[in-house]
């Protein structure tokens, strides 16, 4: 389990730095642009819940 969670870290990683290549700074929100802000949004927010579950299990198995 903990490789997989380490697997989808890194795919949103990458989805991530996809995404920001996709972004057009001068109308961020507009056509793609508007979905790459998403996709990061989306990408970032499945990074920090995994790692937030990586941590409860690390503390849920100090508790045991």
């Amino acid at each position: 389990m903990k490789y997989f969670i380490y697997l989808l870290i890194t795919l949103a990683a990458g989805l991530l730095i996809y995404n920001t290549t996709m972004l057009d700074f001068d109308n961020l929100f507009s056509g793609d642009s508007k979905t790459a802000v998403i996709g990061i949004l989306a990408s970032a927010c499945a990074i920090l819940l995994m790692v937030i579950l990586l941590i409860s299990r690390a503390v849920q198995e100090k508790a045991k």
